[in-house]
């Protein structure tokens, strides 16, 4: 099983990450002994076996997906266009740069992101008859938003790689988040109480979160 080891000044422990791709790195604290490496990796092994077996799915339905892009449950054609360096959407088809697109079409989806969420956060802040403070759009890597205790909202682009209803369900998440900062029973009852299929949403996301990306 081949792999990299990358040395860490802010590791404290041993950590093995099975990217997309099906590259295996191993970060290593930066005085923890080499061989370490190795014995992580023959521990994990099952756990690396079932990672890869899932990377190796993803890449098949990303591939599945050729010269389209979801956007919200839409599947848009890409159209590379000479000299274009800015994203527009023509009806179903999407108009990209001819050379390296992805950086443009990320920040297509961060514009249409914010578009589609503030909304959606308004009507929710309504309706539980709470403020915000402020909206970002990043792009976290494990976490599909956040709401902190300033009013601070919080919320991933790639979201809109999915259906709607994701969007939706994450939106009122954290807006959720915004009276009951922390995952009790009465946090779960608000938000049911205000979208009552989001447990459907939520095991869409678990299981489906790792294909929303471009590719």
């Amino acid at each position: 099983m081949q792999y990299t080891v990358r040395r860490s000044d802010r590791a404290r422990r041993v950590r093995v990450v099975v990217e997309p791709t099906g590259a295996i790195e191993v970060v290593l604290p930066r005085r923890a002994p080499q061989r370490e490496a190795a014995a992580a990796v023959a521990e994990l092994r099952p756990w690396i076996e079932r990672r890869l077996a899932e990377a190796g799915a993803l890449r098949e339905r990303l591939a599945e997906r050729a010269g389209t892009l979801p956007f919200l449950g839409e599947d848009l054609q890409v159209q590379r266009v000479a000299g274009r360096s800015r994203v527009h959407r023509r009806g179903d088809v999407l108009l990209v740069p001819d050379e390296d697109p992805k950086p443009a079409i990320e920040r297509w989806y961060r514009r249409m992101a914010r578009d589609e969420v503030v909304p959606l956060l308004d009507e929710a802040a309504d309706a539980l008859g709470v403020d915000y403070t402020s909206v970002r759009i990043a792009n976290q890597r494990t976490r599909w938003g956040s709401c902190s205790t300033t009013g601070a909202m919080s919320f991933n682009w790639r979201l809109l790689l999915g259906p709607f209803e994701i969007l939706e369900y994450v939106v009122w998440h954290e807006a959720c988040h915004l009276v009951h900062m922390d995952h009790s029973r009465r946090f779960w009852s608000l938000l049911e109480r205000h979208l009552p299929d989001y447990r459907e949403s939520r095991r869409w996301l678990r299981d489906n979160g790792a294909t929303l990306v471009l590719g």
